[in-house]
């Protein structure tokens, strides 16, 4: 987790790994053919690329200046980032929310609530702040896990992924659907560096995971397209799912994750089965707040 006085630093660190990341000739920089003493682009590499000076761009690593935003763009340009990643470099650089109180705990917005109510064939829940599951419909509760006997305190995508022994088994690709959940944690104490919640939660899949504790403390992004999930259900076998988000246009720190599969294929067979086999018409979605 950072504090106040660990954002530039952790700042300046990101802009170092982005750049070691990077060889003269992926930028268009003729090589020199003289041995380098560091990986990757040096710091006049880039600023001449930026277009400030060194003494400019050490500053800016070391914390000491602002970051216009013109500087931010051409800064992602330059050092080819990702979507996400561009969102990590503009987060470290405003400094998050320095508010160190706890933020009111989230609702699923009502219209999220009745998009779950109607999609009866496909797994759909929604999630919040720091993974938060904040509610779910019956098919992705016979999918995934039923959320309901989680404790509501515990109910969270990254806990269950880490901490759960079913959920994992259920993962088949669980090491990268893992490292996607520390990207989302990460992109979110980027933007709220002194969350206390998000600190608890940190610190306790640190404690608990070996893994987790790795990958939170090196900087590498994975992407966080949805993409294709497999899982191996112990009802109707293996599931090749196709998950996508919807961010709430009232609330966008909510997301609506919907699972679909290829018509005519086992896994859309699999979840028919178990839509039909869930399906109750007085049983509405539920909802964490419940």
């Amino acid at each position: 987790m950072y504090t106040e006085s660990q954002l530039p630093e952790e700042l300046g660190e990101y802009l170092k790994e982005c750049r070691a990341r990077l060889s003269p000739r992926t930028v268009g920089l003729p090589e020199s053919g003289t041995p380098r003493r560091v990986p990757g682009l040096r710091r006049e590499e880039v600023a001449h690329l930026v277009g400030i000076s060194t003494h400019a761009y050490a500053r800016l690593e070391q914390g000491r200046a602002p970051v216009p935003r013109s500087v931010l763009d051409t800064l992602a340009r330059v050092l080819h980032l990702s979507d996400q990643q561009r969102d990590h470099l503009f987060a470290l650089a405003a400094g998050g929310a320095r508010e160190g109180r706890r933020r009111p705990a989230q609702k699923a917005h009502p219209q999220f609530r009745r998009l779950l109510d109607e999609l009866a064939t496909s797994p759909a829940l929604v999630i919040g702040r720091r993974l938060d599951i904040l509610a779910w419909n019956p098919l992705a509760a016979a999918v995934l896990t039923d959320f309901g006997k989680v404790a509501g305190k515990r109910r969270n995508y990254a806990r269950l992924m880490f901490t759960d022994p079913a959920f994992r088994e259920l993962c088949l690709d669980w090491r990268t659907d893992a490292r996607t959940c520390v990207t989302h944690l990460r992109l979110e104490a980027a933007r709220h560096p002194c969350d206390p919640a998000l600190a608890e939660l940190v610190g306790e899949l640190s404690v608990v995971d070996a893994d987790f504790r790795q990958w939170w403390a090196g900087r590498q992004m994975n992407g966080l397209r949805m993409g294709t999930k497999r899982l191996r259900h112990p009802v109707v076998g293996d599931l090749t799912l196709d998950w996508d988000s919807l961010t709430c246009a009232a609330e966008p720190a909510q997301k609506l994750l919907i699972a679909t599969a290829e018509p005519g294929t086992p896994s859309h067979d699999g979840l028919l089965f178990l839509a039909s086999w869930t399906a109750d018409p007085e049983q509405p979605a539920k909802d964490a707040a419940a």
